[in-house]
């Protein structure tokens, strides 16, 4: 089998190629095409662990799960998690390669192109259609002679380029026929049509404007896809939150009336995997919120630490801002605490870095709020997991939960404090392993809760799309605000819910997208 590809570039960073790229792999499953996405390398620090343990980018997830697929690793070959203003981790097949400066990443070139190269053939062998998603804009001419992810990976595909442009930032037009006068004759010609993305407002008023597009440029304009925001999947980066997180205090007066429950998330500055979140603003009655300062912190029913790729950076930011103690003042006031991985972490005691995995401070102070200590290794923790809730959470849930590690660090919990959860299998395989305590049969304990139960830590990302897990959640914190449970029936299921909003972006992109040309340009059938 030899696949063929149709390519989404951009514009710019966030004009919408992977929901366009989730949304094709979608229409085109439906289809009954058997179709991959793919995106050689992916700049972001919100990341999934597939079941063999190995780590790949957030948005390659969603786009697998809309083509109907596993995610697998040979999708996003590469991904660089930035972890300072001029260097990244990065991450090839999976499994973490080093810490990298733009300089010798580009250096490295070569070795990365085959990386990618190799994964690309491993799907052209296995789909009839591959569809890749490409990285920024391919008109940043100082980033052509390094490129591997935009025209590069066009030309070695053969593939066609769908363009895309955010309309609502303005200046759509000239956006467009910019980037493709940067572009080299052949990489023009490569460029099969556009897509306008993210448009309000009256189309007949838009209409004069894209035919005198077409003439210039002489390629069709495929599409109008509507701005919308009703339709919630995995976003790539967290450029996304900055709607989410503007809200004040005089805001927050809605989202924590006596009827509902307010969640706030902390957006930290290099903020991880904070799609672990997304399924609790589909809950009715459930107000989530990104804050970055105690103006906007307010007075949530429940505050979330998430995941970091700078535990200490971000620990340190908190301190500064007043965000640390304003965070250990709720918790004292009956305020639920919940740290999700690198955040866990910094509800403990201490965070000790000896060999300075992450940063240069071999120990900072935690927030205190949990009697746990925690050291940095050198070796990364990636596993999905299955891990048994213990008796007695705050919760009231004493059934599996499943989702993913992954972190640096190990968690140390002393005398007295009790675990979250027991993990039970790691990657499919049960762990042969029982330490002394309180243990319900082989495993390994994770997370930690305080004396109170108010306050509670764990590693596992993923854990609120648990159904019985989340529902135990909001039913925990509606008791607190003397509010009625809600039923089973109530709660959104989530791998339904994540079916439906696929088809969602499916039905709509089929209303505003030629994709009888679609199939045309990109040189197969239905």
């Amino acid at each position: 089998m030899s696949a063929k590809a149709i390519m989404v570039q951009g514009t710019g960073s966030n004009v919408g190629k992977s929901i366009l790229v989730c949304a094709l792999c979608r229409i085109f499953h439906q289809d009954g095409v058997n179709v991959a996405p793919f995106k050689s390398q992916n700049m972001s620090l919100n990341s999934y662990v597939t079941i063999d343990g190995k780590e790949m980018g957030r948005a390659q997830v969603a786009q697998a799960y809309a083509a109907g697929l596993n995610p697998a690793v040979e999708m996003n070959p590469i991904l660089l998690k930035p972890t300072g203003d001029n260097g990244s981790q990065v991450i090839a097949l999976g499994r973490p390669l080093r810490h990298m400066k733009a300089s010798e990443y580009y250096q490295n070139k070569d070795k990365m192109l085959g990386i990618a190269l190799k994964a690309y053939a491993t799907l052209k062998e296995k789909f009839d259609v591959i569809v890749i998603e490409g990285a920024g804009s391919p008109a940043e001419i100082n980033l052509r002679d390094n490129d591997i992810v935009n025209m590069k990976m066009a030309e070695i595909a053969d593939s066609p380029v769908i363009l895309v442009v955010d309309i609502e930032r303005g200046g759509a037009f000239a956006w467009i026929v910019g980037t493709l006068e940067l572009l080299e004759r052949s990489e023009r010609e490569r460029v099969c049509g556009v897509i306008i993305n993210k448009f309000r407002g009256d189309l007949e008023i838009l209409k004069p404007g894209i035919r005198m597009l077409e003439e210039k440029i002489n390629k069709p304009v495929l599409g109008v896809m509507p701005y919308f925001n009703d339709i919630k999947i995995d976003d790539e980066d967290s450029v996304c939150l900055k709607g989410y997180d503007a809200m004040t205090t005089d805001d927050c007066s809605d989202t924590s009336s006596r009827n509902s429950i307010a969640i706030a998330v902390i957006r930290l500055p290099r903020i991880s995997n904070f799609t672990d979140f997304d399924i609790l603003r589909h809950e009715r009655d459930v107000h989530v919120r990104f804050v970055d300062s105690v103006r906007s912190l307010g007075k949530p029913d429940l505050v979330i630490l998430p995941g970091t790729k700078n535990t200490i950076g971000d620990l340190k930011f908190l301190k500064e801002n007043g965000i640390a103690e304003m965070i250990r003042n709720l918790g004292q006031n009956g305020t639920l605490v919940m740290g999700i991985c690198g955040g866990y972490q910094m509800l403990g005691r201490e965070i000790r870095d000896p060999g300075n995995e992450e940063s240069s401070l071999a120990y900072i102070s935690g927030l205190g709020m949990l009697d746990v200590v925690t050291n940095f290794m050198p070796e990364k923790n990636t596993f999905q997991v299955k891990a048994r809730l213990y008796k007695g959470n705050v919760f009231q849930t004493t059934g599996i939960v499943t989702g993913y590690e992954i972190h640096m660090g190990e968690t140390e919990l002393l005398q007295g404090v009790s675990p979250f959860s027991r993990i039970i299998e790691r990657s499919g395989k049960k762990i042969e392993f029982s330490g002394s305590g309180n243990c319900l049969d082989s495993g390994l304990d994770d997370g930690a809760v305080s004396r109170d139960g108010n306050v509670m830590g764990t590693y596992i990302h993923g854990i609120f799309d648990n159904d019985e897990f989340r529902l135990g959640l909001i039913n925990c914190l509606r008791g607190k605000k003397d509010l009625p449970p809600l039923s089973p029936d109530e709660l959104t299921i989530a791998n339904s819910e994540k079916e439906r909003q696929y088809n969602k972006l499916a039905d709509l992109t089929r209303k505003h997208v030629n994709m009888d040309l679609v199939y045309k340009l990109a040189r197969f059938t239905r």
